[in-house]
């Protein structure tokens, strides 16, 4: 009877998820709870169109919800971590972890 490999914690990889720019809007957003548009553009370094993209891919996969209101006169565009999401990336920095252990144990420097 033969065993079958175990599998490469690599093909546990969220591809949602761990794509850069996401994966960094989950982390700001895990830490800050909520955050409104300019913050995330900042913080991160995107332009409109590249964070309003990735806002909404997370936002269809319930990653993130994305409110839009008004303070003062000025619209405002917040989002905001969901439990899913909080979850969501909870795995992938499971499986991020698991990989930089796999490569320390592996290194002869």
């Amino acid at each position: 009877m033969s065993s079958k490999p175990a599998m490469h914690p690599i093909l546990s990889l969220d591809d949602v998820v761990h794509q850069k720019t996401r994966l960094a809007l989950l982390t700001v957003l895990d830490e800050a709870g909520r955050a409104d548009f300019p913050y995330l553009k900042r913080t991160l370094g995107l332009t409109d169109g590249n964070l309003g993209r990735h806002l909404d891919v997370l936002a269809e996969q319930s990653l993130i919800t994305i409110a839009k209101g008004h303070e003062g006169r000025k619209s405002r565009t917040w989002a905001a971590i969901t439990p899913d999401g909080r979850r969501a990336l909870a795995a992938e920095m499971k499986v991020l972890a698991a990989l930089v252990q796999r490569f320390q144990e592996n290194r002869s420097d």
